[in-house]
Parts: structure tokens; sequence; C-alpha cells
């Protein structure tokens, strides 16, 4: 009986000592990752972006918002299909779903230090309901997804945190895709190569953001 009793004592101490399970906390950047020869659908605008920000062997085509309220864990981003939007995470996980059925790789970050997350929540929010920004341009009330995130996360000082760099619109030969002509044609615009800007793969690089080690689909329908 001592000896039940010793190991029950010691199994209990153990789960005492045992590090808390990372949870998903509001914020925190969800990073949509897809192979490098992943085909979207040809012609498509993520083929297009695939071909001009793929680099390593994932390519991230997007990046969205967590917030996780008492009422369930909701999404915020700029998409085609919902513009700035917040949405349940099933929703958001349905949307990115592969053609096989299949999920891409959900990357989770969270910044390290300096940042409110309610205030971040909240700048967001408040773009929601714009429509999302087919020509990637600044300050013409629309948001795409990287854009978003940048407008959304300030110092207390209200300075960007995410810089911009010039913004690439060609493939790995060095060719625009004819999506993009055809696109910035309608518009009568030529395409911006090299304006300032923002994407989701050279986001994730920066020093501000950790890796959360976290399994999204593990709260799906929770």
């Amino acid at each position: 009986m001592k000896k039940l009793l010793y190991l029950f004592a010691a199994g209990l101490m153990g789960l005492a000592c045992a590090p808390e399970r990372e949870q998903l906390r509001s914020g925190d950047l969800i990073f949509v990752g897809i192979p490098l020869d992943y085909s979207i659908e040809e012609g498509s605008m993520g083929e297009a972006i695939s071909a001009a920000t793929g680099k390593g062997e994932l390519n991230l085509i997007h990046v969205a918002i967590a917030d996780v309220a008492p009422d369930g864990i909701y999404i915020i981003d700029a998409t085609l299909k919902h513009g700035v939007d917040r949405h349940p995470l099933d929703t958001f996980v349905t949307d990115f779903t592969l053609k096989d059925g299949s999920y891409p790789q959900f990357i989770v970050k969270r910044l390290k230090k300096g940042v409110e997350a309610p205030s971040c929540i909240a700048n967001a929010i408040s773009y929601c309901g714009e429509s999302y920004d087919m020509v990637f341009q600044e300050g013409n009330n629309a948001h795409y997804c990287s854009e978003l995130v940048r407008d959304s996360y300030l110092s207390p000082e209200g300075d960007y945190l995410f810089p911009q760099s010039p913004m690439n619109w060609k493939d790995a030969s060095g060719e625009i895709p004819l999506y993009w002509t055809q696109l910035f044609g309608l518009l009568g615009m030529e395409v911006p190569q090299g304006a300032p800007g923002t994407n989701p793969q050279e986001m994730a690089e920066s020093p501000l953001l950790v890796p959360v080690g976290i399994q999204l689909t593990d709260y799906i329908n929770k």
C-alpha cells in the first residue's frame, strides 16, 4: 500500500511540474504555407502570388490574425472571398483547405514583446467591411492580408512594427506572370514592380516574431 501511495504521489508531482501546453492567444499571427510545387489554380491570383513570393521549401501565401474571444476563436484577415472580415476559425480553415481535402501548413507566430494585443485586434476590426485590395496600393480604403497586419500592429507610439520593402511581381524566371499584366492593364495601371508593400513570406521572417508550437487544427470545432 505504501508503495502504491508513493507512486501515486510521484505521479501527481510529475503532473504539477510538467510545462503547460502552449495555447493560441489573441494577436497571434497565422501564416498559411503550401509546397512550392502546389498548383492552386492555373491563372489564379493565388498562383501568381506563389510565383512571386515563393522561397525555400514552403510558400507562405497568406497571413491572418487570431482573436480568442469568450465565445470562440475568430480570425481577422483580408481575402478575395470575404474582403476584410472577422469570422470563426472553422470558416478560415475551410477556406484554405486544399483541393485534395488536406490542410495547408498553418504556422503560428507571436510578437516577442512591447505590443498590446487588444489594441492590435481593435485596429484590425476597425477595417472590417473594407474590400480586398486588388491593386496592392496604400490609402485606398482596401487591404490585402499582410497590409492589414501592418496597419493593425502598431507600437504604443503609433509606429508601424512591420517594415515595407519593394514588392516583387516576378516569378523565378524573372518574368511577370500574365495574370498580373492583365489585371493591372484592366485597371489602367502598369504592374507596380518595386513599389513599397509587404508579403507574408517576409513578414514571417521578422525578428519581432517567434514561432509558437501550436497545431491550429486542434482548435477546429472547439
